[in-house]
């Protein structure tokens, strides 16, 4: 039994991008895993997804590109303003400009850069780099 999908989705991610494997199948399935996935593809990080219907809950079939170093959901969800954004950078980045969180706001999830341009705060949930 899963207790945090999104963690179980980060570390596999993770996993098959350490041991060099082109795809990976995540489950089960959602909505938010989805916008992760969509934030994740915009900045280059993997490659096309597809969602699978299988009757159970859902799978992802997700394309890497080997260019994930770390990602890990980030427990638990902070609440964040849009002022506080670069602290967290600094906590959970390696370096200015490397990597990205990513944030729940209201207006959708998205990157840390492109909260901090719509001038959003949120609950962040992972990061990548």
């Amino acid at each position: 039994m899963l207790t945090d999908p999104i963690a179980d989705a980060m570390t596999r991610i993770k996993h098959a991008e350490n041991a060099g494997k082109k795809n990976v199948l995540l489950k089960p399935a959602s909505k938010l895993l989805g916008n992760i996935l969509s934030v994740m593809q915009k900045r280059g990080y993997i490659g096309e997804y597809e969602y699978i219907d299988d009757g159970k809950g859902g799978i992802y079939k997700v394309k890497l590109l080997g260019k994930i170093n770390d990602c890990k959901a980030i427990k638990p969800k902070h609440p964040v303003k849009m002022m506080e954004l670069e602290n967290w950078e600094k906590k959970f980045l390696p370096a200015a400009g490397v990597g990205m969180l990513i944030v729940s706001t209201p207006s959708g999830v998205m990157d840390n850069e492109d909260a901090k341009k719509r001038k959003v705060g949120g609950r962040l949930i992972a990061y990548v780099y």
